[in-house]
């Protein structure tokens, strides 16, 4: 409507339901609508100086309208010639003489009512509707769902996932559903407009037909009881419908699950009096998720910031489970460096459950195999052993599934991934610290593994998803994502305002690893050789020689290459490197600032170039051969959230008169015979009120020197007598036999 302002009238149309004029009980050819009326397009024309003024066909022609605006007939005509080429569907009117109002077929009414007022409206031209048409109202398909409430799955899936969720198809018109009777009246009425419950509805007969159609064939019909995952893909509604699916109507845990509050719904858990760990609030909040999800049969993803404690959520679930007659081995998937860790803290938090550690070459196979896993409540194994073993590990029913450290089987090519994915169980659950969604092929592996096609094949999920979000940025699938898997991720960061005041200021973890088979060989040499050494002196000689076949053997589980001296580079030849080199990478991942501890300034130097170039970010390094101004520029830089986020110190350099408090994570590489040299070192990061918590890492390889050093530290505090504050010089009084145990190599030692 350019230049609209200067005309001074407008047209406007009127769709109008008019009486047909005939006897009620005659023959009427012209009703349209079963009331005896017809639909009608009436002309009109309104005043651009006084908007009150509307002026009929009739008042044009006859000259009533002359002198209320300028030239009426010619403005009237210039507008209809405008309007008919926005809606071609009024031309035949136009080309009869002093057209006034014009008979619509019924599909023209439709038509009309669908889109041409929409397109004369746009134009710029006023159109009048029947106030009984109810355009905005689509027919559609409805999806109601009745389900248990949240609160009640736990208890009521005892008795069987059966009975926890119900659902119906049903055809509404806008918020109206429809009943049997009314929808076979629209099918045979064969007519677009149709009259419902006294208003206008636009109604296409075929997809109606087959709405129809889709509700006597109820997709579920085959399967009474779909199971919970069904049931949430039903109500995604990513199956295709011949009618769009307008409403979704859910209560209970389906309706908590969908709007993402199953949190706030679920009470907590009782834990038998068995279990021996005190949760905090967020851990019970994790272990009643974790019983709700596998109360409903839905693989779940616990992906927790590291030092959350996922394994003992984990545990606490099991507890809870076995407690309430739960029978059946669960397995438990983790890298060899955490076999140890599932062990001790099983044993220490629950010590009921009866647990199996499945690996090395004594291992058990076949029927002994059988016997040891049923008389098991929890059996844990690497990823290694269990691809290796696959045949037999598929061939037992597990209650359970644990994938920890989930981000192992990301890439879902791998045989490891691939024999996973064959294990029959009950209920999947992953743990990761890492958080999989920046990652979208590793976010589709791990759902995938968990719950089946829950997101479609890779090949559906790149095009739907990954391509439009990593290519694109786009938002709105992003969004769609994120409500899609959400229902079966649980992450909670250290840094959520609602957890921080649940932690303890320092969270202190035992980081275990295995050595490489080149780090043992060079292990039991050293062993051999020094023992004799030291077995064939006295006095001052034999101390000396004990101080040096300890820090050799400290030197060996650094790296081969600390130990040789020889400058060959790291690769991949020191569990414990390697070990590192994922535990900082999940500590970048969570945008964390790190201080690495080592005794040995050779050893840091042989680190930073190494770790700079596997995790491909700069590595500080602080040491005692740095200038008092080089190394105060270091810290000021740490302080200031600037320069590099890892920090590696030898811990003289590390122990005194140094404030790093902008770490939140504190690694010990190699370990200190005296625990306050190491406090002393962690305290340079923790500071009472700085106002979070700080998690402090010790490597320790089991089976070694380092092992026994840990243990005898924690014993220390119970033997007042002996005063391992001295530093390493006790040692050395030692007996022959005593130093052989402290020395020898476990078979636990050495990755397998």
């Amino acid at each position: 409507p350019q230049g609209a302002d200067v005309v001074d009238g407008r047209a406007c149309f009127r769709l109008a339901e008019v009486g047909t004029l005939r006897l009620p009980d005659a023959e009427d050819p012209d009703d349209q609508t079963g009331d005896g009326t017809k639909w009608q397009l009436q002309f009109l024309l309104r005043a651009t100086a006084d908007p009150s003024l509307l002026l009929s066909a009739g008042q044009i022609w006859s000259g009533e309208a002359n002198g209320l605006v300028r030239d009426p007939r010619g403005l009237f005509v210039a507008e209809l010639g405008r309007a008919a080429l926005v809606e071609p569907m009024l031309a035949p009117a136009l080309r009869r003489t002093q057209p006034s109002e014009y008979d619509l077929t019924v599909e023209e009414a439709e038509h009309f009512l669908t889109s041409g007022a929409t397109r004369l409206i746009e134009a710029g031209f006023e159109v009048q509707l029947p106030a009984t048409w109810d355009g905005r109202r689509r027919l559609g398909l409805r999806l109601s769902v009745r389900s248990t409430p949240s609160e009640q799955v736990v208890t009521r899936s005892r008795v069987g996932r059966d009975e926890l969720a119900a659902f119906r198809w049903s055809i509404a018109v806008g918020d109206d559903e429809l009943g049997e009777e009314e929808l076979a009246r629209l099918v045979a009425a064969k007519t677009p407009l149709v009259r419902l419950r006294g208003r206008w509805v636009s109604v296409d007969a075929d997809r109606l037909r087959a709405g129809l159609e889709f509700l006597r064939r109820d997709p579920h019909r085959r399967t009474p009881r779909p199971t919970a995952a069904e049931l949430l893909e039903l109500v995604r509604v990513s199956q295709e419908t011949p009618l769009p699916v307008t409403g979704v109507r859910a209560d209970g845990w389906v309706g908590d699950v969908l709007a993402g509050r199953v949190q706030q719904r679920l009470p907590p858990v009782a834990l038998p009096p068995s279990f021996r760990a005190t949760l905090r609030p967020y851990q019970q909040r994790g272990v009643a998720w974790l019983a709700f999800m596998s109360a409903l049969g839905l693989g779940a993803c616990l992906a927790d910031d590291m030092g959350l404690g996922k394994t003992v959520q984990t545990l606490a679930l099991e507890a809870v489970e076995r407690a309430g007659g739960e029978r059946g081995p669960t397995l438990v998937l983790c890298p060899m460096s955490l076999v140890g860790m599932w062990q001790r803290e099983a044993a220490n938090f629950a010590p009921e459950l009866r647990v199996l550690a499945h690996h090395g070459s004594a291992r058990a196979h076949g029927d002994v195999l059988a016997e040891r896993v049923a008389a098991a409540d929890l059996v844990v194994t690497t990823y290694a052993t269990a691809a290796r073993d696959a045949g037999e590990l598929a061939a037992i029913t597990w209650r359970r599934l644990v994938l920890d450290e989930a981000h192992a089987i990301k890439n879902a090519d791998t045989a490891t991934a691939k024999a996973v994915r064959r294990f029959p169980a009950g209920h999947r659950l992953a743990l990761t610290g890492t958080p999989v969604e920046n990652r979208l092929a590793d976010l589709w592996s791990v759902l995938d593994l968990l719950n089946p096609g829950l997101l479609g094949s890779r090949f559906e999920f790149r095009q739907r998803f990954a391509a439009p979000i990593e290519r694109r940025g786009d938002s709105a699938t992003a969004a769609e994502l994120r409500r899609l898997t959400q229902p079966y991720l649980l992450r909670r960061v250290k840094t959520d305002p609602a957890i921080v005041p649940e932690l303890p200021e320092k969270i202190e973890i035992r980081q275990e690893y295995r050595l490489t088979r080149e780090q043992g060989t060079l292990y039991r040499a050293i062993v051999d050789e020094m023992m004799t050494k030291i077995e064939n002196s006295h006095g001052i000689k034999r101390r000396g020689h004990v101080l040096a076949a300890i820090t050799k053997l400290k030197q060996v589980c650094n790296h081969p290459a600390h130990l040789l001296h020889d400058g060959s580079p790291l690769g991949d030849r020191s569990g414990k490197v390697v070990r590192l080199e994922e535990v900082l990478a999940e500590i970048l991942a969570s945008g964390d600032r790190v201080l690495c501890f080592t005794q040995y300034t050779e050893f840091g130097h042989l680190l930073v170039p190494h770790l700079a170039g596997r995790l491909g970010v700069e590595v500080g390094f602080l040491h005692g051969g740095l200038a008092k101004g080089a190394r105060d520029a270091i810290v000021d830089r740490f302080q200031a959230g600037e320069g590099p986020r890892i920090l590696l110190l030898s811990l003289k350099a590390g122990g005194s008169g140094l404030t790093l408090t902008a770490a939140a994570q504190v690694l010990h590489l190699d370990r200190w015979w005296n625990p306050a040299v190491e406090n002393q070192a962690t305290d340079r990061a923790f500071r009472i009120g700085q106002g979070r918590t700080v998690q402090v890492r010790k490597f320790v390889c089991p089976g070694t020197i380092e092992d026994r050093i840990d243990t005898l530290i924690t014993k220390k505090r119970a033997l007042a007598g002996m005063v391992v504050g001295e530093g390493e010089s006790w040692l050395t009084e030692l007996s022959g036999d005593a130093l052989r145990g402290m020395f020898a190599l476990g078979e636990d030692a050495i990755d397998d």
